[in-house]
C-alpha cells in the first residue's frame, strides 16, 4: 500500500487513494493532525505527536520540535542524552503516520510519497528521502507541497483551465507557485519562497510583544517558562479569527501580567514578517513572466494562511479575495494521495500530466577576465532555477591555464554569482591533454529528473573521453547558518573602499539583483559588478564615487526598467 505524506514544520498527515478518491487517515488519536514533535524520556521511551507536545511543555530539555528546518544539516538534537539529527526526528515521525496508516488501513504500508517545501534544497530533499527510508518506508516521489496542493485542488476544478497561484504558508516554511492547468496538462511555471518563515514566526512576535511589555527580558526566564509564554501567544494569535483585540496573560516568578493587544496593533508588528513573504511572490511571477493580473485564481495553502494578518495581506495584494476551496491544513496531504493514484494509475482518477520545475539554479564554477586578469570562483548556470523537469543541458568550458592536465568540475546549486556562496553537490574531473589554455574544450551536461536525481557527464571533445556520476549528497552538508556567515565574510572582510556603507549597498543590492535574474541579463549584472571591484582596487575615492554613480543607475535599469541608466 501506498500513502501521501505532508511531512509539516508544525504537524504531519497522512492521506490515501481508495474508493476513486483521495481520503484522510486519523492517527491513533482519532485526529487528522499529528504535531511534528518528538520526546524522549530517560527510560528511552519515544512519544511523537500531540503526547510529546503536551510532554514538551514539562520536559522541555527532552524534547524536539521545528525540527524540519534543520533537514540536510549536521544539527543535532540531544534528548534525554541521546543525540539526533533532523532526518532522525523526522523518521519517527513519518513511523509514527505509518503505524497509524496501517491500523486504520488494516494492511502493510510499505510506501509513501512525501511532500516537500518547493524551496527545499537537494540536500534538504535528500535528507527527507533518507528519514522515510529509516522509518521504512520506500519514497517512491519527493513533491513539491504547492504542487501537491495544486493537484488537489485542480482535481477538483472539473476541466477549468486557469493560472494559479498557491500561496502555501505552514508552520516554518513558506512557498509561493504559478502553476496552470489545461486540459490534462498541470504545468508548474515557477516556485519561490523562504525555509525560514512561517506561523511560528508569528506565534515568536507575539511572545517577544508580551515580555516587552512586561519589560521581562526572554534570558531571565527558563525554558519552560518560555514554552508556557509561546504556547498562550499561539492560542492569543488564534484568538484573531473571532476577535479584532484579544487579551494574552502568564504568569512570571508567580506574578500575573496581562497583555490586551488589538488586531491592527499586531498587523502593524507583523510589517518585517509580511515583508518577507512579499519577495518571493514577486520573484515567482517574474520567474513565470506573469503579473498579478495574469493570476485567474489564488489558493491558500497551510494552517498559517488562517491567520487573519495573512489573509488579509494576501487581499490587499492581490486585489481580491483569495480561495480556500480545500482544507489549507489537508490540501497538500491529499494531493500527495492523488498522486499515489497517479502513479499507480487507478482507473477511477482522472488523468493528469504533471510538470514540474528545478528549484534552484544548478552549474559549475569557472574562471573568467574580469577586463584586466582572469579571476576564479564564478559560477557559471548550466540548468536555470524554474526550468522544467526532467531535463538535460550542456555547456562548453575550455581549459583555464597552460599544460593543465585535468578539468575538475565543481556541481554547484544556488543562485550567487559568487560559486563559493553556493552549495556544493559533489565534484567529477576527467583527464585533458597538456597545451595551451583555452584549447581543450570539456562539455558539461547536467541531467534533472522529477525524483532531484542529477546526473552529470563530462566530455572531452578531443579525445572522447567521458565521466559520468549521478549526485548523491552524503558529504559536503552545510546548514544554511554556516552558509550565511560564510556570505558574509565574503562580502565584508574586504579593502577599505568597501567599508563605506554605500559602496556596501550598491555591491550587496547587485548580489541580489544577480540572484534574482536569470539568463543573459545575470552576466550583464556580472559584469557591471565586476567593473565597479576594479575601481575599488585602485581606492580612488572620486574615481569610487562615479563608479558607485554608474552602477547605481545600471542595477536601477535592471530593477526597475529605468531606461535612462547606462547599460
Amino acid at each position: 500500500m501506498m500513502i501521501g505524506i505532508d511531512l509539516g514544520t508544525t504537524n504531519s498527515l497522512a492521506a490515501c487513494f481508495r474508493g476513486g478518491e483521495a481520503e484522510m487517515i486519523p492517527n491513533r488519536l482519532g485526529k487528522y493532525l499529528t504535531p511534528s514533535v518528538v520526546s524522549v524520556d530517560e527510560n528511552g521511551t519515544v512519544y511523537v505527536g500531540e503526547t510529546a507536545k503536551e510532554r514538551g511543555i514539562l520536559h522541555p530539555l527532552q524534547t524536539a520540535a521545528v525540527f524540519k528546518r534543520s533537514m540536510g544539516t549536521e544539527k543535532e538534537y540531544t534528548l534525554a542524552g541521546k543525540k539526533f539529527r533532523a532526518e532522525d526526528l523526522s523518521a519517527l515521525v513519518l513511523r509514527s503516520l505509518k503505524e497509524d496508516a496501517e491500523a486504520y488501513l488494516g494492511e502493510e504500508v510499505t510506501e509513501a510519497i512525501i511532500s516537500v517545501p518547493a524551496y527545499f534544497n537537494d540536500m534538504q530533499r535528500k535528507a527527507t528521502t533518507r528519514a522515510g527510508e529509516l522509518a521504512g518506508l520506500t519514497v517512491s516521489r519527493i513533491i513539491n507541497e504547492p504542487t501537491a496542493a495544486a493537484i488537489a485542488y485542480g482535481m477538483g476544478s472539473r476541466g477549468e483551465d486557469a493560472r494559479y497561484l498557491v500561496f502555501d504558508l505552514g508552520g516554518g516554511t513558506f512557498d509561493v507557485s504559478v502553476l496552470e492547468l489545461y486540459g490534462p496538462i498541470m504545468e508548474v511555471h515557477a516556485i519561490a519562497g523562504d525555509n525560514f518563515i512561517g506561523g511560528e514566526d508569528f506565534t515568536a512576535l507575539l511572545a517577544t510583544m508580551y515580555l516587552e511589555k512586561a519589560a521581562v527580558a526572554p534570558e531571565s526566564l527558563d525554558i519552560r517558562t518560555l514554552n508556557e509564554v509561546t504556547k498562550a501567544a499561539e492560542e492569543c494569535k488564534c484568538a484573531f479569527a473571532d476577535s479584532n483585540e484579544v487579551s494574552m496573560t502568564c504568569s512570571i516568578d508567580d506574578q500575573p501580567y496581562t497583555m490586551k493587544l488589538t488586531l491592527a496593533e499586531y498587523e502593524k508588528a507583523c510589517a518585517p514578517l509580511l515583508d518577507k513573504l512579499r519577495r518571493p511572490i514577486e520573484r515567482s511571477l517574474r520567474d513565470a513572466g506573469v503579473s498579478l493580473a495574469d493570476i485567474d485564481k489564488i489558493v491558500l495553502v497551510g494552517g498559517a494562511t488562517r491567520l487573519p494578518v495573512v489573509r488579509r495581506f494576501v487581499t490587499k495584494l492581490f486585489g481580491r479575495i483569495p480561495g480556500m476551496p480545500v482544507d489549507p491544513d489537508q490540501a497538500v496531504a491529499l494531493g500527495a494521495a492523488l498522486q499515489c493514484g497517479m502513479k499507480a494509475r487507478d482507473k477511477e482518477i482522472k488523468e493528469v500530466v504533471l510538470t514540474d520545475v528545478c528549484p534552484f539554479t544548478l552549474g559549475t564554477e569557472i574562471q573568467v577576465h574580469n577586463g584586466y586578469f582572469e579571476e576564479s570562483g564564478h559560477f557559471l548556470p548550466i540548468i536555470e532555477r524554474n526550468t522544467v523537469i526532467p531535463v538535460s543541458r550542456t555547456q562548453t568550458v575550455y581549459t583555464a591555464n597552460d599544460n593543465q592536465t585535468r578539468v575538475n568540475v565543481k556541481v554547484l546549486q544556488g543562485e550567487s554569482r559568487l560559486a563559493t556562496n553556493n552549495l556544493l553537490l559533489g565534484e567529477i574531473s576527467v583527464p585533458v591533454p597538456p597545451g595551451p589554455k583555452g584549447k581543450e574544450a570539456v562539455d558539461i551536461t547536467y541531467t534533472y529528473d522529477i525524483n532531484s536525481l542529477l546526473e552529470v557527464e563530462i566530455h572531452v571533445q578531443s579525445t572522447g573521453v567521458r565521466r559520468k556520476t549521478i549526485i548523491q549528497n552524503e558529504q559536503n552538508r552545510i546548514s544554511d547558518e554556516e552558509a550565511a556567515a560564510r556570505l558574509e565574510q565574503l562580502q565584508y572582510l574586504k579593502q577599505n573602499p568597501r567599508e563605506d556603507e554605500a559602496n556596501r549597498l550598491q555591491l550587496l543590492r547587485g548580489e541580489r539583483l544577480y540572484e534574482e535574474a536569470a539568463g543573459p541579463q545575470r552576466m550583464l549584472i556580472d559584469q557591471a559588478i565586476m567593473d565597479f571591484e576594479r575601481v575599488l582596487n585602485g581606492q580612488d575615492r572620486t574615481e569610487i564615487e562615479l563608479a558607485r554613480k554608474k552602477l547605481t543607475k545600471q542595477l536601477d535599469a535592471f530593477e526597475f526598467g529605468d531606461t535612462n541608466g547606462d547599460q
